[in-house]
């Protein structure tokens, strides 16, 4: 005989959008959760009687009937408005033009990149996230429950935007929910700074969420489809179909708009400029002070994607013909080649090398060096490496709850424990070890506060704007 408890936490006006379900089957406890209306994650545990199964469910509801969640008929409410982008795109060939060095298949169609000094990521639509090495290695997989829109990174700590409404940080193996979109945003794009979070959506609305997980400011846009959002000290860069605005990051004035040529498809910045790929084939270049078009590098379709290395003395597209092009700061077009795997979506230059990830779902990896493109405009190639994933590759999925997270019984030598307090009817985490400044919160997973609970992380770091980060694992200590 089995049982099953259904709840739903729904937030008018914005916030959660999301179920969790709880069935009990003799000694097997089932939990399934995610976005309203869609599938979910399942996740079982076995107890040794009926009795001990009942009582860690009873125990599960609890914990979320505590934080707001309430029963419910499913099927009542209405799913997330979730847009997954449709590209046409040139079919793969058989062979590359381009010197590409290895190509990683995940399977699905892919959006999410970020390359940093150590490793190489990427996100699909399948909720699949991999890491691997800048000469192919695949090193971890991490399982989301909704397919990956963007991997943004801010200093050290990496984030995935997911369909599901929630943007998950990927900074340590447990990948933990950082913050929750409102419910009927149509998320398109993230950018975030110092822990505050932009949202750019469907609509042409632009939503800022502190370090909190808590609502700032918003702004709708001229234009819809907004699919470019960038933040720096100055601004917040929203690219839509109407072209460019910049935000101040506090209050949200509206600080310059600069129409396009062309809906805007994609968004770059380096510390002067800000690079919008359109619709109308073109990459232009503004300035972040007065919005002023300084470049445009065209191409020959429209742009799906674009990149620039960090002098600014480079610029690359990517377009709907599976090819990817190099342009001069001054709109050169140097050369153009094609990538034989898709055009691609997204797209980052580290180190002379040009990382895609694109329509059939592949991380590829291009030489973009001088002589490896020359050699290429000549005919000549190398045989791209295709990357297999491991056979016993380590795979972290997000926990369900606060029992998910490992327990310690005593502080270990090294770390700082914090704890998670009720301040004015909202849980807040402040830390408890010596030298660190008290009265600051503590930005800490939302899914595993627990008021009076005590944690163990490996390291805090300071943010600007006076609230604390975690680095490293989160244990409970018990």
């Amino acid at each position: 005989m089995s049982a099953t408890t259904y709840l739903e936490l729904s937030q008018d006006g914005g916030g959660a959008h999301k179920f969790y379900e709880v069935t009990v089957e003799g000694t097997v406890v089932s939990v399934r959760y995610g976005r309203i209306g869609a599938a979910g994650q399942l996740q079982t545990s076995t107890f040794p009687t009926g009795e001990k199964a009942q009582a860690a469910a009873a125990r599960k509801i609890g914990e979320k009937v505590r934080k707001g969640y309430a029963p419910a008929v499913q099927g009542r409410r209405s799913p997330r408005p979730v847009t997954r982008r449709q590209v046409a795109s040139a079919p793969s060939t058989a062979r590359s033009t381009a010197p590409v060095l290895w190509r990683f298949r995940t399977g699905s169609s892919a959006f999410g990149i970020h390359i940093d000094e150590d490793r190489c990521w990427v996100g699909n639509q399948a909720g699949d996230v991999y890491t691997l090495s800048h000469t192919g290695e695949v090193l971890a997989r991490y399982s989301l429950p909704d397919g990956v829109k963007c991997l943004v990174a801010d200093d050290f700590w990496i984030y995935a935007g997911c369909d599901d409404g929630k943007v998950y940080d990927l900074s340590s193996k447990l990948p933990f929910a950082a913050y929750d979109i409102a419910a009927d945003v149509d998320i398109f794009w993230l950018d975030i700074r110092e822990g505050v979070l932009n949202v750019s959506a469907a609509d042409g609305g632009l939503t800022v969420i502190d370090h909190e997980d808590e609502y700032q400011w918003s702004r709708r846009s001229a234009g819809d489809q907004a699919w470019m959002v960038r933040a720096d000290e100055h601004a917040v860069y929203h690219g839509h179909r109407r072209g460019v605005t910049a935000y101040a990051p506090d209050g949200g004035r509206e600080l310059w708009h600069t129409p396009t040529q062309g809906g805007v498809l994609f968004g770059w910045q380096e510390d002067a400029s800000v690079y919008a790929g359109t619709a109308r084939n073109v990459v232009q270049k503004l300035g972040k002070h007065t919005g002023a078009v300084e470049a445009t590098y065209r191409c020959d379709t429209a742009v799906y994607s674009c990149a620039a290395s960090p002098d600014g003395r480079h610029v690359f597209a990517g377009d709907s013909s599976s090819s990817v092009y190099c342009f001069d700061a001054d709109g050169t077009r140097l050369w153009k080649l094609g990538t034989g795997g898709g055009s691609a979506l997204s797209m980052q230059y580290r180190d002379e090398k040009l990382y895609m990830v694109t329509t059939d779902g592949s991380l590829v990896c291009m030489d973009a060096g001088e002589s490896a493109v020359g050699a290429a405009q000549r005919g000549t190639v190398p045989v791209a490496r295709d990357v297999k994933s491991a056979a016993a590759l380590p795979t972290y999925t997000p926990p369900a709850s606060l029992s998910a997270v490992a327990t310690i019984s005593e502080p270990p030598s090294t770390g700082v424990v914090v704890e998670c307090v009720r301040t004015g009817g909202k849980l807040r985490v402040h830390v408890v070890s010596n030298g660190f400044e008290p009265s600051w919160n503590v930005q800490f997973p939302r899914d595993i506060r627990e008021a009076g609970a005590r944690y163990v992380v490996d390291a805090l770091h300071p943010a600007q704007g006076g609230f604390y980060r975690v680095r490293g694992e989160i244990r409970r200590l018990v």
